[in-house]
This record gives C-alpha cells, sequence and structure tokens, in this order.
C-alpha cells in the first residue's frame, strides 16, 4: 500500500553553470462537483477475484467518502490481472488518509493479496520536460499548463540548445541549457540526474532528440514519457516524414510511450493519426504530424498526471 503526496519542486531560481532558471485535452473529469482539495484516487491491482470492488466501496464508505468515479478491467475473470482506478471525495480529507489507507492495506492487501496506491491529486505531480531545438511540442505543454488544463507542476525545462530559453522564460519555467554533443553523454547526463534528483515526479520528452542510456533510465527514479513522430513501429530514425513521403502514405501518426532500455518498444500511452493524400508535400506532413505530435503527448502527460495510467508488463491499461 503506498499513499503519495507530492512535495513542492525545489529547484533553484538562481542561475547554475548552464542555464538559470526563470479544460483538459481528450479526457474526462472525474467531477466537476468536488472541489480537488477533497478529492483522492486510489489505484487497486492483483489477481481478479469475487468481491474485490465491493471490498473497496465497503472501506471508503465506512469511511463516509463518496465514490465520484470508478473505472475496472480485468484481463480474465477468472483469475487473470486486476486493474481498478477510483476517484473518492471526502470532508478533511487529509486528517482521513492515513486511517483509510490502513484500512485499505489491512481489508484488501491482506484479504485479496492486492496491491494499492492511494494518491492525493491536490497536490499536482512535478515535471521536468526535456527539450531540443523543435519547439512545437514543449510550447504547446507550457501553453496548457498556463491555461490550467494540465494538473502538474512544471519544475524544470532542460534542452540540448538555448534557443527556447526565453519563450520557456516567458512562462516563468526555469529554463536549464546542458550541452550533450559526441558519443560519450555521461557529463551530460551525470548534470540531468543532479538537476532532476527529488525535484520531479516524472520526465517528458518533447521532441528531445537525444537516445537517453541505460543507466540514466535506471538511476532516474521515476517514469519517462516520450513522444515518437510516428504511429510505431514506422519510419524509425532520421528524416521520417520524407521517408513517409517516398512511401506515399495515406495517414500520419504519433505515439507517446513510457521510455525503456529499449528504442521505442515501451509501454504506449496514446496515438493517433490524421489523413494526408498524394499531393501532400513532406512539408505538409511535417505539419500535421506536429499537431498530431502535440495532441497525443498533451493527453499522454494529462493523464499520467491524474493516474489513469496503469503499467503492466510492456503494455497500459488506460482508464480515460
Amino acid at each position: 500500500m503506498t499513499l503519495t503526496q507530492n512535495v513542492p519542486a525545489q529547484g533553484k531560481r538562481e542561475s547554475s553553470a548552464h542555464g538559470e532558471q526563470g479544460a483538459p485535452a481528450h479526457g474526462r473529469q472525474d467531477t466537476p462537483a468536488e472541489p480537488s482539495h477533497r478529492l483522492a484516487s486510489l489505484i487497486v491491482r492483483g489477481e481478479d477475484r469475487t468481491g474485490i470492488v465491493a471490498a473497496v466501496a465497503g472501506v471508503l464508505s465506512g469511511h463516509g467518502a463518496n465514490i465520484v468515479s470508478l473505472d475496472q478491467y480485468s484481463d480474465n475473470p477468472q483469475g487473470g490481472a486486476f486493474f481498478q482506478r477510483t476517484v473518492f471525495g471526502l470532508d478533511n480529507l487529509q486528517a482521513a488518509l492515513p486511517a483509510i489507507e490502513k484500512d485499505l492495506r489491512q481489508r484488501l492487501g491482506e484479504g485479496y493479496g492486492l496491491t494499492c496506491t492511494l494518491r492525493d491529486p491536490s497536490v499536482p505531480k512535478r515535471v521536468a520536460i526535456f527539450a531540443s531545438k523543435s519547439d512545437h511540442c514543449l510550447l504547446d505543454l507550457l501553453w496548457r499548463h498556463r491555461r490550467g488544463q494540465l494538473p502538474v507542476t512544471i519544475a524544470m525545462v532542460i534542452s540540448n540548445h538555448p534557443d527556447t530559453a526565453e519563450e520557456v522564460r516567458s512562462f516563468g519555467i526555469p529554463f536549464f541549457h546542458v550541452p550533450c554533443q559526441g558519443p560519450d553523454k555521461s557529463a551530460a547526463e551525470a548534470e540531468h540526474l543532479r538537476l532532476l534528483r527529488g525535484n520531479v515526479d516524472f520526465v517528458v520528452l518533447a521532441r528531445y532528440m537525444q537516445i537517453l542510456s541505460g543507466d540514466f533510465i535506471e538511476q532516474v527514479g521515476v517514469p519517462v514519457i516520450n513522444i515518437h513522430h510516428s504511429f510505431l513501429p514506422a519510419f524509425v530514425g532520421a528524416g521520417p516524414y520524407a521517408k513517409a513521403k517516398e512511401r506515399g502514405v495515406k495517414l500520419v501518426g504519433a505515439t507517446a510511450h513510457y521510455v525503456t532500455e529499449d528504442l521505442d518498444e515501451g509501454p504506449i500511452i496514446e496515438q493517433d493519426v490524421v489523413r494526408v493524400t498524394h499531393a501532400d508535400t513532406a512539408a505538409d506532413l511535417m505539419r500535421r504530424g506536429a499537431d498530431v505530435e502535440r495532441a497525443v503527448l498533451s493527453r499522454a502527460v494529462l493523464w499520467h498526471a491524474e493516474d489513469r495510467v496503469i503499467r503492466n508488463g510492456n503494455h497500459t491499461i488506460v482508464f480515460a
């Protein structure tokens, strides 16, 4: 049983050696009537068996909580894997969470062998955004955040190029330029880890054009979300839109996925496509592809921030 209450970002506002700090997208709201400060989310997973939903409802109702949203999935009702996301409301929520956690651990953990994650979403998850020269995904996330459409705290933006520094600063977000050149990226990744450690709950690669090492992925200790410029698997490597034009594709897509040591093969969170024709140029495909990338990445970030994505091996259950 895990109770998660994120703490505010602790990133510095001063300059460092390499930088200085300066309506939900395609997803349903849990409830428009409940203030966020009195809502909690509960993720339950384990082997499917009779009585799980009733047990969850019983514990919550026993504490006077009101269930406002409940989604569940089982890959096999006869002892398969079971997943459930519940959002509930309760007055004096913060004071009541320890007792609720204790009862859930006893009822679901000891009684059903289930694992649970209970989170107070009134404290948003902290995210670091990695970017390169291409800025469409980065600026889209910053804009959506400023509009209140992404329930996260953007702790920092890290880029291997300084090009977007002023634009990021205009949003009041700390910006760090960490050069990353040549085959040996160990120095850059060491600086990344120094900036991230203890300050973020997940990382987003907003068209960050560098491959993360397996050592970095292991040490960063938080989920990393990437946006890929195709409906995976297709047209990997450099110049994807030129390759797509040469093949005469009729669809252009994008894929948001969690990062693993296997390049572009991590669990997929979201995908989408847009139709194109023989008359579209490579520039047209790139422009339309950028639109899809922005939409797909923003949905993936939103769903992860709202605990709607459950990783299960190399695939995901998404209660969107």
